[in-house]
């Protein structure tokens, strides 16, 4: 199974400005991990996740006043669409994260995360079980 079996083609974009409480409530509308940081005129792509949030706040930084560019990773993993669920996997315990990015040509075409890996991984698993016993 490939990545664009498995990713989110809804993504969730910010910018570098948004603080880091507007970036968690739509985060939480949108019930998604993470959020795509585009910014034009510094880093281009990058990527902000719940867990830089909790971390800042763990830190006792003010999320109205912490903005999205200073906490978004720029040194980012991006996966292709063509890659194989193993490749996605891969790259993230390999990287230590949970989402990637993944990039089609010009710019972000959807997200893949682990649930998104284990949720289609989960029924083939089961699949195959059964077809075993």
């Amino acid at each position: 199974m490939l990545v664009r079996d498995a990713m989110s083609t809804v993504v969730l974009t910010i910018g570098p400005a948004h603080t880091l409480r507007q970036a968690a409530r739509l985060m939480a509308a949108r019930h998604v991990g993470a959020a795509v940081v585009l910014d034009t005129d510094a880093d281009g792509v990058g990527i902000l996740t719940e867990r830089d949030i909790l971390t800042s706040v763990g830190m006792g930084q003010d999320p109205d006043l912490e903005t999205a560019g200073t906490h978004t990773t720029t040194d980012v993993v991006f996966a292709a669409p063509s890659w194989t669920l193993e490749e996605a996997a891969s790259a993230m315990t390999h990287g230590g994260f949970r989402h990637l990015i993944v990039l089609d040509g010009d710019g972000p075409v959807g997200i893949v995360s682990v649930r998104d890996i284990i949720r289609c991984w989960a029924p083939a698993r089961r699949r195959a079980a059964s077809m075993a016993g």
